[in-house]
């Protein structure tokens, strides 16, 4: 004989709703898993603002157009022929650029603007001795060249950086 065969209809119907009770529970949780998961996806997306997003947007350097390609190979741009080499760019951006090799593929181009006294034009930014620290001589604030981050302040903003784009022996330099 099989199971339900031995129990009255009473107690078949009692374990119909004992089962059909387990899965509803199950029902729930995973509805209730999926909606958390979800919810947590949100939070991150919304709450998660990259600090470069930030300082283009909020930075205290005004925006002005930049578009302007050079060629790193060029004896004329021996500076940053190797990693770790820079150079000055006059007449790009507002108070001119410097163009940093993070590596054999990509640069960082940073505006010579300082971020603590944009409006100044004495406070324009210049790499220290050591080539790894930019220096602010009115304010005394510092930023690393790697990734224009402060060092010392009394600065709290990044310098601006632009987009750079480099291939095929082209650098492409863009906002």
């Amino acid at each position: 004989m099989k199971l339900f065969e031995l129990i009255n209809e009473t107690q078949k119907k009692n374990v119909r709703k004992f089962v059909l009770k387990q899965f509803e529970h199950v029902i729930v949780s995973k509805k209730l898993m999926k909606n958390l998961v979800l919810l947590g996806i949100l939070i991150l997306m919304f709450s998660c603002k990259k600090k470069d997003q930030e300082s283009v947007v909020n930075n205290p350097v005004p925006y002005v157009p930049v578009n302007y390609t050079l060629y790193p190979n060029d004896p004329a741009y021996y500076k940053i022929q190797f990693i770790g080499g820079w150079m000055y760019i006059d007449g790009v951006g507002i108070n001119g650029i410097i163009v940093y090799r993070k590596s054999e593929e990509e640069f960082l181009v940073i505006e010579r603007t300082s971020s603590y006294l944009p409006n100044n034009a004495s406070a324009k930014v210049k790499v220290m001795n050591d080539n790894f620290l930019l220096l602010d001589s009115v304010s005394d604030s510092r930023w690393r060249i790697t990734d224009a981050q402060v060092s010392k302040g009394p600065a709290q903003w990044p310098l601006r950086i632009y987009g750079s784009t480099y291939f095929n022996s082209a650098l492409r330099i863009t906002n």
